[in-house]
């Protein structure tokens, strides 16, 4: 087939080859496979990005825009215009890329499921206070929509309402985002990636491993602990393939596809949890069209699952091309 890789550029030259690392990789794993590829890689122009489109009239598109221009949540917009456009596209759609990144919409899906959450409240700068329970501190706080650990560090947890209102009025200010408070979930942290449209299966879990981690400091990926390479944060956590008691293995299987399902993800994802000391299993996040660089917790647990990185991408063009043809 012919197919394109879509990707967001960094530099406002729209001319740069200056890709991030998952682009060639995913390139060269669907040459390997026999496809004729292109990559179109675009910062903010729209024209651009559809005469892109035009003249190359793939079969597919394998898109990995997660933003466009400024605006973080560009890749819903982007997948909007590849639908009218008529493109087949791997990974979700606008609607469920909306709901994945809206953390408050998520939970509501969560509990119309009867998924267990952290009870959390929502302080939106356009409508009225919103909360999904009574809280008790403390409480984490961090941007409604913005994903990557943005707006999350030292001061996102809190334990009093003075600190919640500073830590809010913060977050609006820095992000342009509401504020997502929610009760903060001590345990052990699993990423379990699921494959799938109609029949989707979890892969095995992988665990953040926070043993290096600095005494005193919330065990929490923040954005230290994620991109800054000379922190103690960062050089404290690794993700390594969890040592699971079978039924454990499985309840957090479970969890993760029945999230993947209420938030009605296509192709593949990733689902954050969090397991307490009493076993009770809490979804964090639900990440539609997540990461797939590598080195990933989502390209490690497809390889535990027997799924080498050529044959991962693979399975997602297949589940693309069969969404469509269903």
């Amino acid at each position: 087939m012919k197919i394109t890789v879509l990707t967001y550029l960094d530099s406002e030259d729209e001319n740069s080859k200056d890709y991030e690392a998952v682009v060639p990789q995913v390139a060269k794993a669907l040459r390997s496979l026999g496809h004729r590829v292109s990559v179109l890689g675009v910062h903010a122009d729209v024209k651009r990005l559809i005469a892109g489109l035009s003249r190359r009239r793939p079969d597919l598109v394998f898109n990995l825009m997660e933003m466009f221009g400024e605006n973080v949540f560009g890749d819903i917009p982007v997948t909007g215009l590849l639908d009218l456009l008529g493109l087949k596209y791997t990974g979700s759609g606008p609607g469920e890329l909306y709901l994945s990144q809206d953390k408050g919409l998520t939970k509501k899906l969560l509990a119309f499921e009867d998924i267990l959450y952290p009870r959390f409240a929502v302080f939106s700068r356009q409508q009225a206070f919103e909360t999904g329970g009574n809280l008790r501190m403390p409480l984490f706080v961090k941007p409604l929509r913005s994903d990557s650990s943005l707006g999350i560090g030292g001061k996102s947890l809190v334990h009093d309402a003075v600190a919640l209102m500073e830590r809010v009025n913060a977050i609006r200010k820095e992000l342009n985002d509401s504020a997502l408070a929610e009760e903060f979930i001590d345990g052990r942290e699993f990423y379990v990636g699921v494959l799938g449209n109609g029949q989707p299966k979890a892969l095995p879990p992988v665990e953040v491993d926070f043993t290096g981690f600095p005494e005193g400091v919330p065990k929490v990926l923040d954005s230290k602990a994620k991109w800054d390479e000379r922190s103690k944060e960062f050089k404290g956590t690794k993700s390594v393939l969890a040592n699971l008691p079978d039924e454990l293995r499985a309840r957090l299987q479970k969890v993760a596809v029945d999230a993947y399902r209420a938030l009605r993800v296509r192709d593949y994802g990733r689902v954050d949890l969090r397991l307490t000391d009493t076993g009770d299993i809490y979804v964090l996040e639900v990440n539609a069209s997540c990461y797939l660089e590598r080195s990933s917790e989502f390209a490690m647990s497809a390889a535990a699952a027997g799924i080498e990185y050529p044959k991962l991408i693979e399975r997602i063009v297949e589940l693309a091309l069969e969404r469509y043809r269903r």
